[in-house]
């Protein structure tokens, strides 16, 4: 393994050749390395990495799993996956070799995580984030089993931790959220920024991507095909979630109206987000706006719950608001399902019937 000593600024170096995937020979050089043995590692991570192989650190096989999965994926994407992996995974499996991570190993992690608390507000993580960590790590020794011949996923065979969706769903009914927002009337941009939120069932970053010529005046219909992030620190204006988020929203009269009322008062028509606030201040304001007028405190996101259980109690199919906040109908109905009693109750009437039927009886 070649190290060499430059003896211009006291460094070392590491000069090699190494063939790449098309097995074309190459050679590679890297410099500033302080000691001979940095310079020596190198060489050795570098060429695991080129091979892909499982006896590399789990360290340098996020890398290779960063490389092929990350061009895919949204950037805000990226940055909430970056920020699971270098506080939640690495800590504990970074210098293990991926070959040597066993499903004891896995439970060790798992039980570690159960016991952590979050330092934001010193309470167990919940089980919605602790399912993401879990998810997160499946993934990567998923794609090593799938393109990198390790043996098996010992994530998979360990067994899950956490639940995919909260335990309780949080939503305002409809006379909860006017309480809440007649306590912003004297918000303007708060206000009609959850008006939006509410009776059109878009997204927080959705909602912040908006400019005016998103939106038909004379149809008062709404244009979603674009979302806002902040990502470390950087305005991100990317593609909707996903594909089915994009999409055309009928907006009701009264809101056309009020989002009327709003473009005449702004001042800056020029401005590239018809709303340019940012998410940590719709926080603010729905945390102001709970104390003021009392009411249970939910998240911003859970003004969609909201508009949804509202559709569902208008008598709306899952089809129908799927196609209007961008789910497949098959999501609606699995994370809505209780909230359709009187689907339920029609169903019971309509077997009924049925069992009613002269023909039917025996």
């Amino acid at each position: 393994m070649p190290a060499y000593k430059d003896d211009t600024n006291g460094t070392w170096y590491a000069k090699f050749a190494y063939k790449d995937w098309t097995g074309t020979k190459k050679w590679k050089t890297k410099r500033g390395f302080k000691t001979k043995r940095e310079a020596i590692q190198y060489e050795s991570e570098f060429k695991l990495h080129i091979a892909g192989d499982m006896d590399m650190t789990f360290k340098e096989f996020v890398k290779l799993y960063r490389e092929d999965r990350y061009p895919r994926i949204r950037v805000s994407t990226q940055a909430n996956k970056d920020n699971i992996i270098e506080t939640k995974i690495i800590p504990f499996f970074g210098q293990k070799k991926v070959v040597d991570i066993k499903v004891t190993d896995i439970v060790k992690w798992q039980n570690e995580l159960l016991a952590m608390t979050n330092p934001k507000n010193g309470l167990p993580f919940s089980k919605t984030y602790l399912k993401s960590v879990h998810n997160q790590m499946n993934a990567i020794m998923n794609f090593a089993v799938r393109f990198y011949d390790l043996k098996e996923n010992p994530v998979r065979k360990a067994g899950s931790i956490g639940c995919k969706e909260a335990e309780e769903m949080k939503f305002w009914t409809l006379e909860e959220y006017k309480t809440f927002s007649d306590a912003l009337m004297d918000e303007p941009i708060a206000f009609y920024c959850f008006e939006m939120l509410y009776w059109a069932g878009i997204r927080e970053g959705e909602l912040l991507a908006l400019t005016f010529d998103d939106i038909d005046w004379e149809a008062k219909t709404i244009n979603i095909n674009k979302t806002y992030q902040i990502v470390k620190g950087k305005e991100i204006i990317g593609p909707p979630k996903t594909e089915k988020g994009r999409r055309i929203v009928q907006m009701p009269d009264t809101l056309a109206a009020e989002l009327r009322d709003y473009y005449e008062m702004c001042y800056d028509k020029s401005s590239p987000r018809a709303f340019p606030v940012t998410k940590s201040y719709l926080t603010r304001k729905m945390q102001k706006g709970c104390k003021a007028s009392g009411i249970k405190k939910i998240r911003v996101h859970d003004l969609r719950h909201s508009h949804i259980s509202l559709l569902i109690s208008l008598g709306f199919t899952p089809v129908e608001i799927g196609k209007r906040v961008g789910h497949e109908s098959i999501t609606i109905t699995l994370r809505y399902a209780h909230m359709f009693p009187s689907a339920q109750q029609g169903m019971a009437n309509d077997l009924e019937k049925l069992m009613e039927d002269d023909k039917y009886v025996c």
